[in-house]
């Protein structure tokens, strides 16, 4: 048995930006394996000559001697060490020049955990996981990193998108979470910040769309009572309002272009001037921010910089849309219906199979609305399928297949016998009996979907 197999894998995480640092340290070390950090690559350098290492996270950009120029003597020092290059896009070209220098492989960033868990694993032989990863059933152990009650957690797609909020709540580093319009981003916003460290201060959000150009640097950064005709009193913004705390930029994409380089500067400098002010005042937040477009089509286009998409997208989180995840739709409907109604209300077993195999192409927020909808139209304790729009009851048909997929069946399919299970509380029997098959057939179709 080698020695690499005898003790825990070793990485060394070489970043000068002390969040993207912390986080990668974290992932490396929810994956059951052993974390240094260096914060330069002098520092890596001293840090490979005292200790043994297996694998090396080298940022490109870094203080004094780049990650580029730090790859020969690294190989002079440890010949046999796997060396991953995090680099930005623009640098693919330099990254790839690189490994005829001596590394192994390279990331984009924004950095996909997933990607770098596969690569980490490959590279040193190891069947890694994120330990106490979060599930459904809200058994993370801590209290603090408890699902709370209102987030619905059901489908594989939104258990694995928790157990990376889990890994990188801690950390300071910026987030980037991108998905369609209504899936749900403010919610994991919400939860990034309840799992951190800053959770005891506030969370400040503010939509970048839906605020006026001529005053987006006024909300922003705040400015002083008479600093303009019509600032009658002085503000604090939402920087200096998010102190201690979190600061969620909603539709970050929105942010006009001449506005950009201020808040690149103000989150590299943590410091902000307040608009009629020379004298910046300093800020300690954690950035979060979302946005429903493709950022990287708009940096090519020239319309968002490439340095502030790097800077505010250390990670990035994609949130699915809901059809890709409909083991969640009855689930979320049965918690929105009894919100509305007050009290619980069940969903005949025809307005299940509407929902269920409808599109929803806005997503949660369409979801609610329906619902909301469903609870004013229904006089009982029951929605049927006449209290549901009309777009939803339309795409319904009578083999349970879409008009426009049939072969989206098995996926209809299993989220109808999650939801049975979940109604009748795990009772297989029951569960077979509303669905009209047998108990055998039921136990079947579990082991297939497992």
């Amino acid at each position: 048995m080698s020695s690499r197999q005898e003790r825990q894998p070793t990485i060394l995480v070489v970043d000068d930006e002390p969040g993207q640092r912390q986080l990668l340290c974290d992932f490396v070390t929810s994956l059951g394996m052993r974390a240094l950090e260096a914060s330069s690559a002098e520092e890596g350098l001293e840090t490979l000559r005292q200790q043994d290492v297996d694998m090396l996270l080298l940022d490109v950009r870094l203080p004094g001697m780049s990650g580029i120029d730090a790859l020969r003597p690294i190989r002079e020092l440890n010949s046999s060490i796997t060396i991953l290059l995090i680099t930005a896009y623009a640098e693919v070209k330099q990254a790839v020049e690189a490994m005829k220098r001596g590394a192994n492989d390279y990331l984009v960033k924004p950095i996909d955990l997933d990607e770098l868990a596969a690569v980490i694993q490959d590279a040193l032989g190891t069947e890694s996981c994120p330990a106490n990863a979060v599930s459904g059933s809200h058994s993370s152990g801590s209290e603090s990193l408890a699902l709370p009650g209102d987030i619905v957690c059901v489908s594989p797609a939104m258990c694995k998108l928790m157990e990376t909020v889990r890994i990188v709540a801690p950390s300071d580093a910026p987030i980037l979470i991108t998905g369609e319009s209504g899936v749900g981003k403010e919610v994991v916003a919400r939860l990034l910040h309840h799992w951190s460290p800053r959770r005891s201060g506030p969370l400040v959000t503010a939509n970048c769309a839906g605020l006026p150009e001529t005053l987006v640097e006024s909300e922003l950064f705040g400015h002083l009572k008479g600093a303009f005709t019509g600032a009658n009193a002085a503000r604090l913004g939402y920087f200096r309002s998010a102190d201690t705390g979190t600061l969620f930029l909603d539709e970050i994409g929105d942010l006009p272009l001449h506005l950009q380089p201020k808040l690149l500067r103000a989150l590299e400098s943590g410091e902000v001037a307040p608009i009629g002010s020379d004298q910046p005042v300093t800020v300690d937040i954690r950035l979060i921010a979302a946005t429903n477009r493709d950022v990287q089509v708009q940096v090519q286009q020239g319309t968002f910089r490439e340095d502030l998409y790097f800077r505010i997208g250390v990670v990035e989180l994609w949130v699915p849309p809901l059809r890709d995840r409909r083991e969640d739709i009855v689930p979320l409907a049965k918690q929105f219906a009894s919100q509305f109604a007050g009290g619980p209300i069940r969903l005949s077993p025809q307005a299940m199979q509407a929902i269920l195999v409808y599109d929803w192409s806005g997503n949660v927020r369409q979801l609610r609305n329906a619902m909301q909808r469903a609870c004013l139209l229904s006089r009982g304790d029951v929605i049927l399928p006449e209290h549901l729009p009309q777009q939803v009851i339309a795409n319904r048909s009578t083999d349970g297949t879409t008009p426009s997929d049939e072969g989206r069946l098995s996926q209809v399919e299993r989220a109808t016998i999650l939801a049975t299970l979940a109604e009748c509380n795990g009772n297989r029997t029951q569960a077979a009996q509303k669905l009209g098959i047998s108990r055998r057939a039921l136990i079947y179709k579990l082991r297939a979907m497992e």
